[in-house]
């Protein structure tokens, strides 16, 4: 069967279009950058592949786009929308209701929505690429996949957090976790890269952060929490920060709450440092000398090592540390920030073997080193479709 996979991150729209339960991939494609004048858009198939940089003003715009590649006459890959029998759908925020894949039905809907204001820079997107599928795709089963699901294994002691108890068991205020599809993906690689079960730290880099603490293939705790917004710097958004300076910023500058949110959300992060959200372009700054640049560089990796010390200790050892997404899979320079000084937790980085660039997963670290340093290319459409494929087949 013919499963189309929609990734809607906060700046990007990936989709895959694969047959499974072969793993047969017929046609992939991302659009980034989106909300800029250049918007990359590219489409590729086995024989064939096309990129154009245009105007992405927003999702809509972008998921019209990938179905007119889909069915376009000369390079597309289907004639028709009925050939598609199910759209799985990356939706990052499940809150209590979701733990597990499903068919997305109006009550489903109502759900995402409800789950705006705690996932505003992705549910939106999310919801609105069901919205257009069911248009497009309409003979098609739309299917839900939540980035919250996989950290449902977390413990009690990792979720809860220090407030009064009826926030958690009345208002479900408790850490919930995102990148989840990504985690579980890159986790289970690792493992079987290293032929164990393994305490392992995995580090999602992308224009959203986030890392997880997974013993034994099960997650133990993560970074982000109520909501994609708190752990690591990330293109636009604080994350962690001491929620008195959301009160500064109302009781004393005059912001509302609105706009305390839009700052901490959209105008933070390497924006707010840099002027820049994309790590290509922070980069190249910083080669030129940018000092504010070069700083925001520094700042991410340090807040990145602080939380493998913090779970190195949580689960009492480390045998991997795992870079993945965007960032992670392609950024020699950012590893190699992240790696230096780490050698009292067992991380040597080989820096030959760290600016080598391959899609496969492969080991960066010196021979000599305690924690192994993994470079795994992420695929969270290969795992939502087999989500799919397996909700549907079950």
């Amino acid at each position: 069967m013919k499963i189309l996979i929609i990734n809607s991150g906060s700046s990007s729209i990936k989709y895959q279009l694969m047959v499974m339960p072969e793993n047969e991939v017929i046609c992939s494609g991302m659009i980034d950058r989106i909300g800029l004048e250049t918007s990359n858009v590219t489409f590729k198939t086995a024989s064939n592949s096309h990129e154009e940089l245009l105007p992405i003003p927003n999702h809509k715009v972008g998921l019209q786009k990938v179905a007119n590649m889909l069915l376009d006459t000369e390079k597309g890959v289907i004639k028709s929308t009925s050939e598609i029998a199910a759209v799985g759908h990356r939706v990052v925020h499940g809150g209590s209701d979701f733990s597990a894949t499903v068919k997305i039905d109006e009550k489903v809907k109502a759900k995402i929505k409800q789950l705006f204001e705690l996932a505003p820079l992705h549910n939106p997107a999310n919801l609105e690429g069901i919205n257009v599928a069911e248009e497009i795709f309409s003979s098609a089963e739309q299917i839900a996949v939540f980035d919250t699901a996989f950290h449902q294994t977390m413990p009690e002691v990792a979720y809860k957090y220090a407030i009064p108890n009826y926030l958690l068991t009345e208002n479900k205020v408790r850490v919930y976790g995102f990148h989840g599809t990504s985690h579980k993906y890159v986790s289970e690689k690792a493992i079987n890269f290293l032929e164990h079960n393994s305490k392992i730290i995995t580090i999602h880099l992308g224009n959203g952060c986030s890392m997880a603490a997974i013993k034994d293939g099960k997650c133990i705790d993560t970074t982000m929490g109520f909501s994609p917004s708190n752990g690591l710097i990330m293109g636009t958004r604080s994350g962690d920060i001491d929620q008195s300076v959301v009160f500064y910023m109302i009781k004393n500058l005059g912001y509302s709450p609105d706009e305390v949110n839009s700052v901490l959300l959209k105008q933070s992060g390497m924006l707010g440092l840099t002027g820049y959200s994309d790590l290509r372009d922070i980069e190249a700054e910083a080669e030129k000398g940018n000092k504010d640049c070069q700083l925001a560089l520094l700042m991410n990796a340090y807040r990145i090592k602080k939380f493998i010390g913090s779970y190195a200790a949580a689960l009492n050892g480390l045998d991997a540390i795992v870079f993945t997404a965007g960032i992670g899979e392609n950024s020699s320079y950012m590893r190699k920030l992240v790696c230096t000084g780490m050698e009292y937790f067992g991380i040597e980085l080989d820096d030959e073997k760290n600016l080598i660039r391959s899609k496969s997963v492969r080991e960066i670290n010196r021979e000599n080193s305690k924690a192994k340093v993994l470079v795994v290319p992420t695929d969270e459409e290969y795992e939502i479709a087999n989500q799919v494929y397996q909700l549907l087949h079950n």
